[in-house]
């Protein structure tokens, strides 16, 4: 029992290490130009998918360390105000799509997108009520024309990406038998093994 646990422990952090990986490397898709990345949010997959898969934990924690770590690497996102604000709405997502996808009765797709859904909404908040604190330090207004235009207007096409994206990866994986849709709850499953 417990190797089989420290197994799957070992699994979790080789997968979030890749997906912080992918999380790195997926803005070079974009060109680097910020506009398409604010319209695509490539490092929004990975941080997602890594909750769905590893847990909230794991989601967490590379949604936090990737906006820093990637302007440590490779100069973007800008720090501040922008990268400390992405760093806390990409914890909110993995945290927020892992917590409730892991927790659901049954985890099928319907689940998968409430999740989803709930995430996007969550994450999309942390980050502008990160944003209107950050307001008094930096020099930059934040108005609510701000926070629709970079929370959901400009995000229009990233939001229908993961919408798309998302759930086929996870059925795909669901149909090699990487990652199994459930549906029994976590009690019943206990009981019967």
């Amino acid at each position: 029992m417990e190797q089989k646990h420290l197994s799957k422990q070992t699994l979790n952090l080789v997968l979030s290490a890749m997906f912080l990986a992918i999380g790195l490397v997926l803005p070079f898709l974009t060109g680097q130009i910020q506009q398409i990345g604010n319209m695509l949010l490539p490092m929004h997959l990975p941080v997602l998918v890594c909750g769905l898969i590893c847990g909230w934990q794991y989601g967490a924690a590379v949604g936090f360390i990737l906006p820093p770590l990637r302007y440590v690497l490779f100069g973007t996102p800008p720090i501040f105000p922008m990268g400390v604000a992405m760093a806390f709405e990409l914890a909110a997502y993995g945290f927020i799509v892992g917590f409730l996808y892991n927790r659901s009765r049954w985890q099928c797709i319907i689940a998968l997108y409430r999740s989803l859904f709930a995430a996007m909404i969550g994450g999309r908040l942390v980050w502008g009520v990160v944003r209107v604190l950050l307001t008094g330090v930096a020099d930059q207004a934040f108005t609510w024309q701000v926070f629709l235009s970079g929370a959901l207007f400009t995000a229009v096409p990233g939001i229908i990406l993961q919408l798309v994206f998302i759930p086929a990866l996870m059925v795909a994986l669901d149909r090699t038998g990487m990652v199994h849709f459930r549906r029994e709850s976590k009690k019943t499953l206990h009981e019967m093994s």
